[in-house]
C-alpha cells in the first residue's frame, strides 16, 4: 500500500476568504494585513517585512511612475469600496420592515411582511418558517407595486415582529413598523 500523501494546511483570511498572499492585491489590503499581523504574527513577517517588500520590489519591471499609479489605483478602490460598504449599512439602518394586516373576506384576514429583502434574508425560507410556527400558509407574493412581500394567512402581526426579532437579530426593532389596516369595500 502506498502512503498517503502529506496534507498541508492552508491559512485563509478571515476579512476577504483568500490566501494572505492575495491579499495584497485587493481593496482590503490594509484590513487584511492588519488581520494576519493580529493572528498569525509570523506569517505577516514572512510577507509583509522589509525584506520581502525589498524582494518584491526588485523582482518588478514597472517604472516609479507606473508604480504610484499603481498605488494610487488601489487606494482608490480601496475607498470605493469602504464607501459602498458604508452606504449599504446606512440604507439597511434608514429602510423598514412593514407588517400590515389586510381584511379579506368576511372575518378573514391576511398579514402580509415587506421590506425583509433589504436586510438580505431569503423570503422563501422566511415564508416557510412563518407557516410552519404558526400552522397556516405561507407563501412570497408580489404586491400591487410589483414588489416581493410575505403573505401569512390569519392576524399575526404582533407575533410576526416578536418572531422576526428574534430570528433575525441585524434588524433593529426601531426600525420594523406597523402599517395601516387595509379593508375591502363590500359589494352591494
Amino acid at each position: 500500500m502506498s502512503e498517503s500523501p502529506e496534507r498541508k494546511e492552508v491559512l485563509y483570511c478571515e476579512v476577504c476568504s483568500l490566501p494572505p498572499e492575495y491579499c495584497e492585491f485587493l481593496p482590503s489590503r490594509k484590513k487584511c494585513e492588519q488581520w494576519l499581523k493580529e493572528t498569525h504574527p509570523s506569517e505577516h513577517e514572512r510577507l509583509y517585512s522589509d525584506q520581502a517588500v525589498a524582494d518584491k520590489l526588485a523582482m518588478t519591471t514597472l517604472s516609479e511612475d507606473k508604480e504610484a499609479k499603481e498605488a494610487a489605483k488601489m487606494e482608490k478602490a480601496e475607498l470605493k469600496t469602504e464607501a459602498r460598504m458604508a452606504r449599504d449599512l446606512e440604507k439597511k439602518m434608514a429602510s423598514k420592515v412593514l407588517i400590515k394586516r389586510m381584511e379579506r373576506n368576511k372575518r378573514k384576514c391576511v398579514t402580509a411582511v415587506f421590506g425583509l429583502h433589504v436586510f438580505e434574508i431569503d423570503l422563501k425560507s422566511t415564508a416557510k418558517m412563518f407557516a410552519s410556527h404558526f400552522a397556516c400558509g405561507g407563501s412570497v407574493a408580489k404586491n400591487p407595486q410589483g414588489q416581493d412581500e410575505i403573505v401569512v394567512q390569519g392576524d399575526f402581526s404582533d407575533e410576526i415582529r416578536e418572531l422576526i426579532l428574534k430570528k433575525f437579530p441585524s434588524i433593529p426593532a426601531e426600525n420594523i413598523e406597523f402599517g395601516t389596516e387595509d379593508k375591502k369595500k363590500k359589494k352591494k
